[in-house]
């Protein structure tokens, strides 16, 4: 990198079609991705690259993250965007930006903006590659490659590399939502895995003598395959054995702990393994799993980022995320406002917030704020428009006489609407839309009633965990009591009347054990199913039903009972609501408890 380049670059100073290349990477999966670009406003520059080495990519990187994470987006971008041509770090910066964007904004412009980026960057990266010769070639076919002859610069570029393929393959799933864009994202993933290997026994192998150079490195090694091994661990087990065959593997306790290792180092990708491990431990596990995730590094993490950016938008909503997991919902709404309220170039993250602060508001039953976050949600959030309206109707449904006329036949309208917003996904529709349009069609069939529709969404949504706070649950099993009350009275008979008991009975018993009442629970969800047979349409109350039975049983020490559970949950019911949300638990509480039933043992 010691030498002036002359590049074709933007008016706005940011690269559109990068130096050709003639190295043709075996990585490298996108020749069958070109597309056509305008460049009438493109005009010739000279950038003086003797200086741009890879000490000072580095530390351009960092300053670039440190505006970043301080919602001073523009700085980042500008200090990224002249030298995204010829730096790996400069083209990865620049890549991701422009990716970011197009994941909160979905728009088609940004989404084709970022694509070119990361593949203008994988160029530049494949540039400063190690390059084979035959023989090395040949060698590498067999398993010999020599580790210890990659330069510094090489072995960055491998791993920027890496970074760049791995989200293309995520870009790829937005691009275009047709089966052949879902195996191309496999194949680029596949290769990103290859990459990060390589990394890491370049890492291991090669003699490094700039003890900043390998810290940095190490920080994107620890990083990528943490979180690969993190994310693999956490699907279900047959698509587990799938990805095994093709050379796959995940260990969430490899992951975490390679994670842990890499937010300890002050490397370059210290941020993105905090940025992992807070979304792992504060949503994910909060979703998918019935245990909470690890808060206590997540709060000291938040410390010390929220003294080094106290306004960054990132860090005050994870903030707002512990702050609820804990039941402390005022300073959860405190710190959701303070971030969306912290920037304005990108409004689409203020609806990340809106959608938190909806469920919070659901949570204190205060229906009329959270109207006024969904009314956004659905007006202005290009995420799942279909979700969106089902979910401010049903706001409205739980508010009964507090709605005006018009909101009344605004409800009524939404619920008509639902179904008309459909996304299909390779050719597959959304479990939760699915989900919403069964029961939009089913509020016009029960003449316009459904039973506790929000409480039943918190429940899909894990959200019930909280209940766990007995200050917050209080509202909440009010509500249920009064239901139960309605269903078991049968004044309005339906033929619904068995799926909305069972409905009321596993809300109450899931709330039941979140507040520490077993045997209570127990029986609710005995009742649910028992009562199997008589369900003619939520067919999928009965495995989470049973699923929630497990988990009772589990934590009462009878974990055999919970095991066969478990494995009824799994084996014995098919073809119901949200089937794959569950089975997504169900692994995660097997892979669990299995680890546990094999310490009894020894």
């Amino acid at each position: 990198m010691t030498s002036t380049l002359t590049v074709p670059v933007r008016v706005a100073g940011i690269m559109e079609h990068p130096v050709e290349d003639n190295y043709e990477c075996e990585n490298n999966m996108e020749d069958d991705d070109s597309e056509e670009f305008e460049d009438a406003n493109d005009f010739t520059v000279e950038l003086d690259v003797k200086d741009m080495t890879l000490h000072r990519a580095l530390e351009e990187a960092k300053q670039a993250i440190f505006y970043f994470f301080n919602n001073q987006f523009t700085e980042a971008k500008q200090l990224m965007s002249p030298y995204a041509t010829v730096s790996v770090y400069h083209a990865l910066g620049h890549a991701i930006f422009l990716f970011l964007e197009a994941i909160l904004t979905v728009e088609p412009a940004a989404i084709r903006s970022a694509s070119k980026a990361l593949k203008d960057a994988l160029v530049v990266c494949n540039r400063f590659r190690k390059k084979n010769t035959i023989g090395e070639s040949i060698g590498k076919m067999v398993k010999k490659n020599r580790y210890e002859q990659y330069t510094e610069m090489e072995a960055h570029a491998e791993l920027c590399h890496a970074e760049c393929l791995l989200l293309k393959s995520m870009l790829t799933f937005m691009e275009d939502e047709t089966l052949s864009s879902f195996i191309k994202a496999g194949i680029k993933i596949r290769s990103c895995f290859n990459s990060y290997k390589e990394c890491q026994q370049i890492l291991f192998k090669r003699q490094w003598e700039n003890e900043e150079t390998k810290l940095h490195f190490e920080s994107g090694v620890k990083m990528g395959i943490g979180t690969f091994n993190l994310m693999i661990s956490l699907l279900p087990s047959r698509i587990i054995k799938l990805l095994e065959f093709i050379g796959f593997s995940g260990h969430k306790d490899q992951g975490l702990s390679e994670l842990i290792e890499g937010y300890q180092l002050n490397g370059i990708r210290q941020i993105l393994c905090i940025m992992t491990l807070l979304g792992y431990n504060l949503i994910v596990m909060h979703v998918l799993s019935h245990r909470d995730g690890d808060t206590v590094i997540c709060q000291e993490m938040l410390n010390k980022q929220l003294k080094k950016h106290p306004d960054g938008v990132w860090f005050l909503f994870f903030q707002g995320r512990l702050e609820f997991m804990k039941g402390n919902l005022n300073e959860s709404i405190k710190y959701y406002t303070r971030s969306w309220k912290s920037q304005d170039l990108w409004p689409q993250f203020h609806h990340v917030c809106f959608w938190e602060l909806l469920w919070v508001h659901c949570l204190k039953c205060e229906w009329r704020e959270a109207l006024k976050y969904s009314t956004i949600l659905s007006e202005k959030s290009k995420w799942s428009k279909c979700l969106y309206m089902y979910q401010k109707a049903v706001i409205m449904i739980m508010m009964k006489d507090d709605l005006t006329f018009e909101e009344q036949l605004e409800r009524d309208n939404l619920m008509r609407d639902v179904p008309k917003y459909k996304q299909r996904i390779a050719g597959k529709s959304l479990p939760m839309e699915k989900f919403a349009i069964k029961k939009s069609e089913r509020y016009f069939s029960q003449k316009k009633l459904l039973i506790l529709p929000v409480l039943e969404l918190m429940f899909m949504w894990n959200l019930l965990k909280i209940m766990k706070n007995f200050s917050i649950a209080g509202d909440i099993i009010t509500l249920i009591e009064a239901a139960e009350t309605e269903v078991d009275s049968n004044l309005k008979p339906s033929k619904y009347d068995h799926d909305n008991k069972c409905l009321v009975y596993l809300l109450k018993g899931a709330c039941l054990r979140h507040m520490g009442a077993p045997h209570q629970a127990i029986h609710y969800f005995e009742k649910v199913i028992g009562f199997q047979k008589e369900i003619v349409e939520d067919h999928y109350l009965v495995p989470y039903a049973i699923v929630e039975l497990a988990l009772v049983e589990w934590e009462q020490g009878h974990k055999e009972k919970a095991y066969l559970a478990l494995e009824d949950a799994k084996k014995n019911y098919t073809s119901y609501s949200c089937e794959s949300r569950l089975h997504f638990r169900i692994h995660t509480a097997l892979s669990e408890l299995k680890v546990e039933l094999k310490k009894t043992k020894h």
